[in-house]
């Protein structure tokens, strides 16, 4: 019996550790920042080290989705409800969704 219980926790601390493992994701295919991207809201240094944290981040449990593959308010509403399965700081968070958002 003591066994079984040892077996299950060995098999769901697994799939936990797995399922949050570094992805190797493509992400040559994000964008990219340049100074053209600069708002009065996000500068080229908060859009770059957005990207970073997007894909440090984020990436490390999902797939990553293109900055246009939802709207600045779509991408608000999701940042907010993932930012608690993460362990960014709020300035962090804020420099994620100033990179997915370009700078809205």
């Amino acid at each position: 019996m003591k066994y079984r219980y040892l077996l299950v926790i060995s098999v769901t601390l697994s799939l936990f550790f797995y399922s949050c493992k570094k992805s190797s994701t493509d992400t040559s295919s994000l964008y990219t920042p340049t100074s053209a991207d600069v708002t009065s809201k996000a500068s080229l240094v908060d859009l770059q080290q957005g990207r970073t944290l997007y894909i440090n981040n984020c990436g490390r449990c999902h797939g990553l989705y293109s900055p246009d593959s939802y709207t600045s308010t779509q991408w608000t509403g999701i940042i907010n409800n993932m930012a608690g399965n993460t362990s960014l700081s709020a300035s962090e968070i804020l420099q994620v969704t100033k990179y997915v958002t370009r700078g809205k």
